[in-house]
């Protein structure tokens, strides 16, 4: 009744309209202007109703006035809803030719955001004929319209139909990447249609990579969220989808019971359809549900066969079965004869073992050595790209220049920082990491933690909220290192991922027994979330959320197998719960031992400056064979006013140290003739009290018992942190030990 009150209300205004021009005689463009706009609303409730021919009238009626009255951006939008009707009505060419016209409107007046649907909208009727490439050019291009435009509400219709095309490709990699991305759109933007449509394309690619639980998982998410909305189109496709893997999985029930909920919806609309619809197209859409009725019809029959098929199957293994039984009971006499060939089995796939055994241990011990030559080499040039670029960046660079220096300084950062966790994870696999139980302040711990990181998270605009159980003690004994090493990654993980959010860390007690607390952490997080898929995988080396994670936030995946081995070295678990397009949390549970609060020695507050000492009669000996290390180590100690010789070989370094009073030798490691460790061990003969510092790339932990033996007294390893060295240097030169917290 109120479409119809409408209806009326139109008709009065336009007659008064016509009246009102005629009288005038020449109709004024406020007045064209309102008769656009309701032929315009007319059209699109029509096109609601299914009555497309009557839409389309009403649409060249409108673009009849935008031409009258030059408006051409209303021409281009008329242009582009026409051909969406004739796309309706089975007219594709008809379609494209109006989005054409569209298109050239559209590119001349600079209505781009128009233009990116007209594109969109071309890429859907181009995918319908089968043409996916063009499809697949016309949608890239209208997202970056959309991009340039910044609609991004409007992306995930884009990316949907993007995905649709990988699906019919059968790319399910790419479809499901970019149902992804439509997911986390639809939710922000509040898209049920586009959010239930991408949930049933996606159980589509899980069905078709054979995971059926989470494909029915998806199908029914998507399904609830159209019957909500009463998006019908949706429905039908949910229906259909549910049939398909109910019966890829043999669930013929349930297949059967969604497949007729399918049918009857197809049949009330291609009812509808078609009776709005001209004679020849409703033929056709007859002969079309005629095609669908025996599908369903050979479909049930195929079930029918299907089962008797089992049946008959089930006989045959029924004889079968017996058969067997019957040839093993007359085969028992034989049963002494084939336990010995089984023992000679055994022992013989036993020595198989040991010499299995062997080649992994020589496997495992060759891969140790690759490690630390291959370390070696990449940490020795690194000292000298770090160094170099610190150099210049001190030198009072142009101003064009220290933006490329500060890149590169951050590339040889990000380099050390893959080596070091590739060393990691494989100190971790291979069990050499050892727990170091000391006494520290846990709340304090982390409240510095947070406060260290504190300045990234403000660059992602996002607030790190704390919370430490009341009443829960702060002191134990534990390896502080470690669980340090676990927060910061996993806080890391979560400011990279938030952008304009919040953070979450909560610790709390599950539990206690005597003075052991069982503690748990929460790092939470309201960020991209990661896909269900995905969150099985998290902990494995080199995992990321997708390739268009690692491009877009940059990181190796090695972050949380690091995270997982320490916290398994900690005899602790670690869970992630995540919802994509909604944030992650990650819980790690680990048990501490209580300690009472006692007097931690406090750092001395005055600074301590190397600058402050007198170094006139200071010497340094630096023993490296490499020349531009030689230039940086030489450069660095000159800085500091620190006078220093330079050899390149193990010989000439013992004889140096023979022949000249060194405060301080620093000795690398690898050189020819002969090494800094054998070097060492001969100045040791002659002088015990000589500081001697091995600056060395050398970094596996199973190699530093040997700077001890040699008599080394430290290790620097390169490339190293100036305030590091410096505080080494400090102590050497002074003769003091800073105490440390």
């Amino acid at each position: 009744m109120s479409q119809v009150k409408y209806y009326i209300f139109v008709l009065l205004a336009l007659t008064i309209l016509s009246v009102h021009a005629q009288s005038e005689g020449t109709e004024d463009v406020d007045l064209l202007q309102l008769r656009l706009e309701n032929f315009v609303d007319q059209a699109r409730l029509e096109s609601d109703r299914g009555d497309y021919y009557k839409s389309q009238a009403n649409l060249n009626n409108a673009l009849e006035i935008a031409k009258r009255i030059g408006d051409k951006k209303y021409q281009g939008v008329i242009h582009t809803k026409i051909a969406k009707v004739q796309s309706l009505v089975d007219e594709p060419e008809d379609a494209i030719m109006s989005l054409t016209q569209a298109s050239l409107i559209q590119q001349e007046i600079e209505d781009y955001a128009n233009l990116a649907i007209t594109y969109n909208l071309r890429g859907v009727i181009h995918s319908n004929k089968n043409d996916y490439q063009t499809a697949l050019d016309y949608f890239k291009s209208a997202k970056t319209k959309f991009e340039e435009e910044k609609l991004e509400e409007y992306i995930a219709d884009v990316t949907l139909n993007e995905a649709k095309v990988y699906l019919k490709l059968k790319n399910y990699d790419e479809a499901k990447d970019h149902l992804e991305q439509t997911i986390i759109l639809s939710k922000k933007y509040n898209q049920n249609r586009i959010l239930s449509n991408a949930l049933i394309q996606n159980a589509k690619v899980y069905s078709a990579q054979n995971n059926a639980s989470m494909a029915l998982k998806q199908a029914k998410e998507g399904l609830n969220i159209a019957l909500a909305n009463n998006h019908l189109e949706n429905i039908n496709d949910g229906y259909l989808t549910l049939s398909d893997i109910y019966e890829k999985n043999e669930d013929y029930k349930n297949s059967f019971a969604y497949i007729k909920k399918h049918i009857e919806l197809s049949d009330s609309l291609l009812h509808i359809k078609r009776e709005n619809l001209a004679q020849e197209k409703s033929a056709q859409f007859i002969n079309e549900y005629k095609d669908a009725e025996n599908a369903q019809l050979k479909r049930q029959i195929d079930e029918v066969s299907a089962e008797s098929n089992l049946t008959r199957i089930t006989t045959i293994l029924s004889i079968a079965l017996i058969t067997i039984l019957s040839l093993l009971t007359l085969s028992l006499y034989k049963n002494n004869n084939i336990r010995l060939r089984t023992n000679n089995m055994l022992q013989k796939k036993n020595e198989e073992l040991i010499v299995a055994k062997e080649k992994a241990e020589l496997a495992s011990k060759t891969k140790a050595n690759f490690l630390s030559t291959v370390t070696h080499e990449l940490r020795t040039p690194l000292y000298a790209v770090t160094g170099l670029t610190k150099m210049l960046l001190e030198e009072d660079p142009k101003e064009h220049q220290v933006q490329h220096l500060k890149s590169l300084k951050f590339s040889g950062d990000y380099l050390l920082t893959f080596i070091n966790d590739i060393l990691q994870i494989n100190k971790i696999e291979a069990n050499k990491v050892e727990i170091d139980p000391e006494f520290f302040n846990l709340k304090n711990k982390i409240e510095n933690i947070i406060a260290a990181l504190s300045n990234s998270a403000k660059d992602n605009n996002t607030a790190i909220h704390y919370k430490f159980e009341k009443g829960l003690p702060e002191t134990f004994v534990g390896d502080q290192l470690k669980i340090s090493q676990v927060l910061i990654n996993l806080l890391g993980n979560a400011i990279k991922f938030t952008k304009n959010g919040d953070i979450w860390v909560k610790v709390s007690k599950i539990g206690s027994k005597k003075d052991v607390y069982s503690l748990k952490f929460e790092i939470e997080d309201n960020g991209i979330g990661i896909s269900q898929e995905k969150q099985d995988s998290m902990f494995d080396s080199f995992s990321q959320g997708s390739v268009q994670i690692n491009r877009k936030y940059g990181g190796t995946g090695l972050g949380l197998s690091i995270v997982k081995g320490l916290i398994d070295i900690l005899k602790g678990k670690i869970y992630l719960k995540s919802e994509l397009g909604k944030g992650s949390t990650f819980t790690f549970e680990i048990p501490l031992q209580y300690s009472e609060e006692k007097e931690i020695p406090k750092i001395n507050p005055q600074a301590k400056n190397i600058q402050d000492l007198d170094l006139s009669n200071m010497k340094i000996l630096v023993v490296e064979d490499n020349k531009i290390n030689q230039m940086i180590t030489k450069k660095i100690l000159n800085k500091m006013n620190l006078h220093c010789d330079v050899v390149d070989n193990g010989e000439d370094a013992v004889e140096s140290v023979k022949n000249t009073t060194y405060n301080v030798v620093l000795m690398d490691i690898h050189m020819p003739g002969i090494s800094g460790l054998e070097a060492t061990k001969r100045i040791r003969v002659f002088d015990k009290e000589l500081t001697i510092f091995a600056l060395t790339a050398v970094t596996l932990e199973d190699k530093m018992h040997e700077f001890d033996e040699a008599g080394f007294d430290d290790i620097i390893s390169k490339p190293f942190k100036q305030e590091d060295f410096e505080k080494k240097l400090y102590e050497a030169l002074s003769g003091e030990k800073e105490i440390s917290a």
